[in-house]
C-alpha cells in the first residue's frame, strides 16, 4: 500500500509540474499588445514590400526598346521586356504624342506578340530589332529574383508565427530574411540592368540592318525600386525590435515628476 501511495504522489507531483511549466511558457510567450501592435504594423510595411516585389518580378515592363519615328511611314515599333518575357509592338505613328522622337510608350494600343524567353527551356538567345540577348545574364538575373522572393517568403512566415505561437526568436529571422530580400532584389535589378546594356551592343551583322534604338525603364522595374527600399526597411524595423531596451533608455532617460 505505501509502494502504490507513492506512486500516485509522485504521478500527481510531475502532474503539477508540467502543468505549472506550460503556464510558464504561454506566459513568457505572450506578447504584450504594444509590442504585438509594432510587429502588425511592421508586418504591414513588408507585405506592401512583396507586393511590389511579386508585382515586379511577375511583369514584363521592366524595360521599353523604342525605334525612332520615320517620315512617311504610319507605323513604328516598340518592344517591352522583363525577366521572362517580351512583347514587341505595332504602333500608330498618330497615336504617339506629337513630343516623342521615338516610338512608344509601350501601353499605348497596337498589334502585340508576346513570347516566353526560351533561355529557359531550349537554352536560346532571344532576337530583339536584329539584337542578340546574353542569355547567362539574363538568368542570372531571374534567378537571383526567385530567390529573393523565396527568402521574402520566409522572413514574412516567420514573422506570422511570432505574431500566432509568440516564438520572439523568429523575429530576428524575420528580420535578417527581410533584408536579404531587398539586397537579393537590389542585385538583380543591377545584373538586369547590364542584360540591357549586353543586348543594345550585340547588334547582328545579318541583314537587314538594326535599327537605332532608345531604351527607358518602366513601372515593373519602378516597383521593383520599391520593393527593395520597403523590404529593406521592414527587415530594419524589425531588427531594432529584436535590440534589448536598455540602449535607448540610457540615450532617452525618463524623468522623474519634479518636486513642488
Amino acid at each position: 500500500m505505501m509502494m502504490w501511495s507513492n506512486f500516485f504522489m509522485q504521478e500527481e507531483d510531475r502532474r503539477r509540474r508540467e502543468a505549472a511549466g506550460r503556464r510558464w511558457a504561454q506566459g513568457q510567450h505572450q506578447l504584450t499588445p504594444e509590442r504585438e501592435g509594432k510587429i502588425k504594423l511592421g508586418l504591414l510595411l513588408s507585405a506592401v514590400g512583396a507586393t511590389l516585389a511579386v508585382l515586379a518580378v511577375g511583369t514584363e515592363f521592366w524595360v521599353e526598346l523604342n525605334t525612332y519615328k520615320t517620315n512617311g511611314s504610319a507605323i513604328c515599333d516598340a518592344a517591352h521586356l522583363g525577366l521572362w518575357k517580351m512583347c514587341t509592338k505595332r504602333l500608330w505613328q498618330a497615336d504617339v504624342p506629337a513630343d516623342r522622337d521615338t516610338c512608344g510608350p509601350a501601353e499605348l494600343p497596337g498589334e502585340a506578340n508576346c513570347t516566353y524567353f526560351k533561355f529557359f527551356t531550349t537554352g536560346e538567345n532571344a532576337r530583339i530589332f536584329q539584337r542578340t540577348t546574353k542569355k547567362e545574364v539574363n538568368l542570372a538575373a531571374a534567378v537571383i529574383a526567385v530567390l529573393g522572393l523565396a527568402v521574402m517568403a520566409l522572413g514574412c512566415l516567420c514573422i506570422i508565427m511570432v505574431l500566432s505561437k509568440g516564438a520572439e526568436f523568429l523575429l530576428r529571422v524575420g528580420a535578417i530574411c527581410l533584408g536579404l530580400s531587398g539586397l537579393l532584389l537590389l542585385v538583380s535589378l543591377e545584373v538586369f540592368r547590364h542584360s540591357v546594356r549586353a543586348l543594345l551592343q550585340r547588334v547582328s551583322p545579318e541583314p537587314p540592318p538594326a535599327p537605332a534604338l532608345a531604351y527607358e525603364y518602366s513601372w515593373s522595374l519602378g516597383c521593383g525600386v520599391g520593393a527593395v527600399l520597403v523590404l529593406l526597411l521592414g527587415g530594419g524595423c524589425f531588427l531594432l525590435l529584436t535590440l534589448p531596451p536598455w540602449p535607448w533608455g540610457s540615450l532617452c532617460p525618463k524623468q522623474g515628476p519634479r518636486a513642488a
